[in-house]
């Protein structure tokens, strides 16, 4: 059983899911759409504490390539929570399934030959092991902006630390969440010492050998 299997498991999910569903293939292989759009498929996982930059870096890192003729797009934790996935709250268990649900968005951008930067805490080991193995361990890079919880506090650009040191706000990760912290990230940048565009640079180098043409094999 699957990583994605178990997780349907344990929610009960499973017991909503048709058997009667069959893939359908594309008659455009992944090469084509290499060709067609000059690049190799990836995913950028974005990973840290609020303030520590995700946000600010994704967006930054899509313009820099889009700028480059690269087809790439952000998906944004707070824009995911306003549709997709606006029934979840943040318990462990919704966070688990917020991570899921994008994991499989961003497996589909891929396919579509995409290069996609997400920007989510995802605070758990075991969420963002799914993630890659959902999207594949090919395609996926976890980045861990690794800011110091206090730069982080000091930042507070959306006034969130300050609403949970009132009592405003419960389950905040960093604080009276936990946050785990990724033990062998694909890249590690710290924000607090590093300028965005070092960051940004960082990032663009561990992508390098995707933004090509030539398909794999």
């Amino acid at each position: 059983m699957n990583t994605r299997d178990k997780f349907a498991s344990n929610t009960g999910t499973s017991s909503r899911v048709s058997n009667d569903v069959t893939w359908q293939t594309s008659k455009v292989t992944a090469d084509d759409r290499v060709r067609l759009l000059q690049q190799q498929p990836a995913t950028v996982w974005l990973t840290g504490l609020s303030g520590a930059g995700k946000s600010t870096i994704a967006y930054e890192l899509e313009r820099r390539l889009v700028a480059r003729g690269q087809a790439a797009f952000v998906m944004d934790g707070d824009n995911i929570r306003h549709g997709l996935n606006r029934d979840l709250g943040f318990s462990p268990s919704d966070r688990s399934e917020n991570i899921r649900r994008i994991a499989e968005v961003a497996r589909l951008f891929n396919e579509a030959g995409m290069l996609v930067i997400t920007s989510f805490i995802s605070p758990y080991c075991a969420d963002r092991a799914m993630a890659r193995e959902i999207i594949g361990f090919d395609r996926f890079f976890e980045v861990h902006l690794a800011t110091e919880l206090r730069v982080c506090e000091e930042r507070d650009p959306k006034g969130l630390y300050r609403k949970v040191r009132a009592g405003e706000i419960r389950e905040f990760t960093g604080i009276s969440a936990p946050y785990e912290t990724p033990e062998q990230p694909d890249l590690r940048v710290d924000t607090g010492c590093m300028t965005l565009d070092a960051s940004v640079e960082a990032i663009l180098r561990l992508l390098e050998p995707r933004l090509g043409a030539e398909p794999h094999g």
